[in-house]
């Protein structure tokens, strides 16, 4: 089935087509005629499926529809989601989809002074994606009415219930008209997520893609064990052997980050972090330079990369191995994305083959191991080492040139 033979608006077909579109997913496929019939929907697909065009689709054509018909102000869509970045790529997808259409799209999050957000709800928008925070702030200063809207819209469910939104959630349906459409999507899914999710519904379409392998058959994974203190050589010798490849490196934790570009640096290769202790417009500025290609490695925890989707994403490299086990399927679901094939590779140290073993019972099947034999390995640790050192050399040489070239002009300046 093609697009065109939808019944959705022409102006969302005519952007479709422009855009590349064709044929549905699986996902939006299942999802899009039940959401447009005005059905709850709780759908579970892997990363890079094409969750978003599964519900900004038919949303913008119904809200154009329903536009063309009758004169009405207000907020018609809540899209709610757990981080900034996926605030702005969601949005973008509403915009690019809706640009012929008479549905206008807009976003708000924290971090950023919030006038030019206030000023733009004030004009009027159709269509709000926030995240919770900033959307509660101006919701209390009385800038986000909500008596008007008509669909609920929940992206990363599962994400928003491990960061602990779940009480937002809740406190939001408060806002909201009882009579409305609610949609759940997810790339996994939980016992606590169902709860949730059938207590704010009137019987739900349940959707679930490829619930037997929650990893795309488009990425290529597998896991090295290496250890905690040789993960930085291993990495180094992955960049170096791929110069032309764009690589998603995730750690656990922001210091993580900042040491592993760090240790990069040394080895005289260029890098960028991301993650929640940035400015929000340095994490934009980043992201932006590694979609353009002009970064070639990133380095991201899960919080600040969770959902983004990044076109080209050669490698992912789990460099720390996730605390929790679907995480790692959110991670590899970087790449690999749409019908592009993708690789990941896990450095697992020994300390971490218990939470391997989770990800596999996860998984509910091994995952392939990449064996390193031991003249291999030694041969890395050395070679990296050789890199550290002669970077060592190159700093302290040119820290001398430098201090060399101002203690000239100080002495010219005197004579």
């Amino acid at each position: 089935m093609k697009f065109e033979e939808y019944s959705i608006a022409p102006e969302i077909k005519k952007s479709l087509v422009k855009l590349g579109f064709k044929r549905p997913t699986d996902i939006q496929f299942k999802s899009i005629p039940p959401i447009l019939k005005g059905e709850d929907v709780l759908a579970i697909a892997q990363t890079g499926t094409g969750k978003t065009a599964a519900f900004a689709i038919p949303v913008l054509s119904m809200i154009h529809n329903r536009k063309q018909t009758k004169r009405s102000t207000g907020i018609k869509c809540i899209v709610m989601v757990p981080t900034r970045e996926l605030a702005i790529q969601i949005t973008e997808v509403f915009q690019q989809i809706g640009h012929h259409s008479k549905v206008k799209s807009f976003c708000t999050f924290g971090g950023v002074e919030q006038g030019p957000q206030i000023a733009k709800l004030e004009e009027g928008i159709d269509i709000l994606v926030t995240t919770p925070g900033r959307m509660f702030d101006l919701t209390s200063q009385g800038y986000i009415h909500m008596n008007s809207v008509e669909i609920l819209i929940l992206d990363e469910a599962d994400h928003m219930l491990d960061l602990g939104f779940i009480k937002d959630i809740q406190d939001l349906i408060k806002y909201l008209p009882k009579k409305r459409q609610t949609l759940f999507f997810s790339a996994t899914i939980n016992e606590t997520i169902k709860k949730l999710a059938y207590s704010l519904v009137t019987n739900p379409i349940r959707i679930q893609i490829s619930p037997k392998d929650p990893v795309s058959k488009n990425i290529d994974h597998a896991v090295a064990f290496v250890e905690m203190d040789d993960k930085r050589f291993f990495l180094e010798r992955l960049i170096n052997e791929h110069p032309e490849s764009k690589l998603l490196v995730f750690v656990r934790t922001k210091v993580r980050a900042e040491r592993v570009s760090k240790a990069l640096e040394r080895m005289s290769i260029a890098s960028q972090t991301i993650h929640g202790g940035k400015e929000q417009t340095d994490r934009l500025s980043v992201l932006n330079d590694f979609r353009k290609g002009e970064t070639k490695v990133l380095i991201a925890t899960d919080v600040s990369a969770r959902g983004i989707d990044i076109a080209n994403v050669d490698y992912v490299v789990n460099y720390d191995l996730p605390e929790q086990a679907e995480n790692y399927v959110h991670r590899v679901g970087r790449t690999g994305r749409g019908t592009q094939r993708g690789h990941a590779v896990s450095f697992c140290s020994t300390e971490e083959k218990p939470i391997l073993k989770e990800i596999e019972a996860y998984l509910t099947k091994p995952i392939k191991v990449l064996n390193i034999d031991q003249l291999d390995y030694e041969a890395t640790i050395d070679l990296g080492a050789d890199s550290e050192k002669n970077t060592d050399w190159r700093s302290l040489i040119q820290e001398e040139e430098e201090r060399l070239s101002k203690a000239k002009k100080k002495k010219k300046k005197q004579l």
